[in-house]
């Protein structure tokens, strides 16, 4: 009845609302729907076989006549402006899907745990249905892509967004709650023991997608049900070319002392998997003559050497090195780091080697485990870290550093990008020669059509300004915000709801 009352509560109207009896055998369920149908509040379609939920999904849409569908479960609320809100950008004939914010009614009736979304995220929905409620579809693109298919039972609309998405329409978020997902022992809400079939289906849905999309990967499920990775494949090996600015710093890391670029050269050496690299070393004229020999040694033939005698400019340095490397794809790397998973290069490769992937970067983390980095967040007018200082284990925003995700940017700390992409925005801008040159050139990207994504499926340690001064001047602020005020003012995949405080996610002392 909830369910009911509250689509017709709607501020808008009037609403057409299909329900299908999907051969109900409860008695009261049929009298509440004979009476909403004998009021005409409802479309009642009674069918005298069980379907399933998607033969009866796509029995409501063969009866929908309205050119917007939005999908409700039986059991879930609308806000009272859903319907309006949703339905309007379907004004704008390119736009082809619109999916809001939600929230859960928990088992004694209250809403809790608001889920503030982001913005379009095309990566983050092949690792998570992140869109999911409430989705409204222009119904003839649902009939074009054939509807919901069968045998994807529990993952129908995951399967179906993917399907819609892919036709390079107009996606809108609307950042605003207007759905009330209710736990019940049924639903998946409940625990990762509920409903098993829906998580093979999504990943049949995800393998589908990848073979129609032609990314060439492997659909990986995380240790979370219903979370997954697409782990891209790699046919070949071509050279990666390592940028490292230094001058040989020492530094103290779990109490021991080391030579900063040594230990990120060796741990890349003895623990990266990818067979095809170069070291472009950018060093400062006071870099120790035993610490050139210790790298040389290290790289075995593989180091090109650079030499910067002039005042600290890590855009210029950078861009130097890039000016000599030899390899199709330029990793810009600081020398605080180190190297945790093998594969981090494959990661790397795998994101920008896409044709509409601008800079790709991985979750980097502190001497503690703690989080260093996981994608840039411009909040108030100012850039930050998303999630900076956090467990990566943190569940917030429904386990968003798992994730792979679209970002408005990612560190040059670990930055990867295809050599001809650096080239096409300019490369590093001298405007930013000691802080800001990653924020800056991340904003370039998009400008252009780029996407940046940050991955989860590797990490490397940042052992964050051992080896430099981390001060930032404010005329260097003031300069980017001269360049960027708009986009600096909103994130994009940072929702509204969670304000400008940099305190990522924050959880709402009260909700509603």
């Amino acid at each position: 009845m909830e369910c009911l009352e509250s689509v017709r509560a709607q501020s808008v109207g009037p609403v057409e609302h299909v329900v299908v009896d999907d051969c109900s055998t409860s008695p009261a369920v049929r009298s509440v729907l004979d009476d909403s149908a004998r009021h005409g509040h409802i479309r009642l379609v009674r069918l005298t076989n069980n379907l399933g939920i998607v033969g009866a999904s796509n029995v409501a849409l063969q009866a929908a006549t309205a050119e917007v569908v939005a999908l409700l479960d039986h059991d879930d609320r609308l806000h009272p402006r859903a319907v309006e809100l949703v339905t309007s950008p379907f004004a704008d004939p390119a736009v082809d899907y619109v999916y809001s914010d939600e929230d859960v009614i928990g088992p004694d009736g209250l809403r809790v745990d608001p889920f503030y979304k982001p913005d379009w995220s095309p990566e983050r929905l092949r690792n998570q249905m992140y869109t999911c409620h409430l989705s409204a579809f222009r119904r003839s693109v649902v009939e074009e892509v054939g509807g919901f298919r069968e045998g994807f039972d529990g993952s129908q609309d995951w399967d179906l967004v993917l399907r819609v998405t892919e036709r390079g329409g107009e996606v809108v978020h609307v950042p605003e709650v207007l759905y009330h997902w209710r736990v019940v022992p049924t639903s998946v809400l409940a625990g990762d023991h509920v409903k098993p079939y829906a998580y093979e289906a999504a990943r049949r849905a995800l393998e589908d997608h990848v073979v129609r999309t032609g990314i060439d990967a492997d659909v990986v499920e995380q240790d979370r049900r219903g979370y997954f990775h697409l782990r891209r494949r790699h046919r070949a090996h071509p050279l990666v070319s390592i940028v490292i600015p230094t001058k040989g710093s020492h530094g103290t890391v779990w109490g021991i002392d080391r030579i900063m670029v040594v230990e990120a050269v060796r741990s890349i050496i003895e623990r990266s998997t990818w067979p095809a690299l170069e070291f472009v070393i950018v060093f400062d004229q006071a870099t120790p003559a035993e610490v050139v020999e210790e790298v040389e040694e290290l790289a075995g033939g593989r180091m090109v050497p650079v030499w910067w005698d002039r005042p600290f400019d890590f855009a210029e340095i950078s861009n130097l090195g890039a000016s000599v490397a030899r390899g199709e794809y330029l990793v810009f790397l600081n020398d605080d780091v180190e190297v945790i998973d093998g594969d981090w290069i494959e990661v790397l490769v795998g994101f920008v080697r896409e044709p509409d992937v601008g800079a790709a970067g991985l979750r980097l983390l502190f001497e503690d485990g703690r989080v260093q980095h996981a994608g840039h967040v411009l909040l108030g007018g100012s850039p930050g870290h998303l999630m900076f200082g956090q467990s990566p284990d943190s569940d917030k925003n429904r386990l968003a550093l798992s994730i792979d995700r679209e970002t408005s940017g990612v560190t040059a700390a670990c930055l990867a990008i295809r050599r001809s992409v650096f080239a096409e925005v300019g490369g590093f801008s001298p405007l930013f020669p000691n802080n800001y040159n990653d924020v800056d050139l991340c904003l370039k990207l998009r400008s252009v059509g780029y996407r940046n994504i940050v991955s989860a499926q590797a990490s490397l340690h940042h052992f964050e300004s051992t080896s430099r001064d981390p001060t930032v001047a404010p005329a260097e602020l003031q300069r980017l915000r001269g360049r960027w005020l708009v986009e600096l003012g909103a994130d994009p995949y940072y929702n509204p709801s969670y304000g400008s405080s940099f305190d990522n996610f924050p959880s709402p002392l009260r909700y509603p």
